[in-house]
């Protein structure tokens, strides 16, 4: 499956929108991409802050043959493609958190938040991925339990490269 990137300056959530296409009938792989979000989320509702410019905002629309009851299973799958995507762009290297969160050195680095919906053509998931480019994608009092790809390799981050490894769309090295 090679997805369908749409790309955003600003939305209010990813998964959000990707919900709204889902419903509108659009196919797996569908994806956007959005420079920031004003009502990001995570699990259990809480707020997933989401700076312009500062992190890679990141849904794609899933249409498993999976038995729903493997469906959880999901979160750690994308949880691993993650950590291999930073690792190949990135050289940084993470650690899984169950249920859904990424993290470098002990500090978050992405959370990943996969949600079930009804469509028209039957159920899907909702997979969405945000991952901390720099330390302006979280407020300064987080610096503490957060971290960011620039702050964990010592270099300017490149969101393309990370994207393009995380939906292999580019040759890995």
């Amino acid at each position: 499956m090679k997805p369908r990137i749409l790309r955003y300056e600003s939305v209010p959530s990813t998964n959000t929108e990707v919900a709204r296409f889902a419903a509108e009938g659009a196919a797996e792989g569908l994806a956007i991409v959005a420079d920031e979000q004003t009502a990001g989320r995570g699990r259990l509702q809480r707020a997933w802050s989401s700076t312009k410019g500062a992190g890679l905002y990141f849904s794609i629309l899933l249409r498993p043959t999976l038995a729903p009851d493997r469906w959880p299973l999901i979160t750690f799958v994308a949880a691993l493609a993650t950590g291999d995507a930073l690792l190949d762009a990135s050289e940084v290297q993470t650690d899984i958190k169950w249920p859904n969160d990424l993290l470098a050195n002990e500090r978050k680095i992405c959370g990943i938040l996969a949600e079930a919906i009804e469509t028209p053509t039957g159920r899907a998931v909702v997979l969405g991925i945000g991952i901390n480019l720099t330390n302006d994608a979280f407020p300064p009092d987080l610096l503490n339990v957060a971290t960011s790809v620039a702050n964990e390799s010592g270099g300017q981050p490149e969101r393309e490269r990370i994207l393009a490894a995380l939906v292999f769309i580019a040759p890995r090295t």
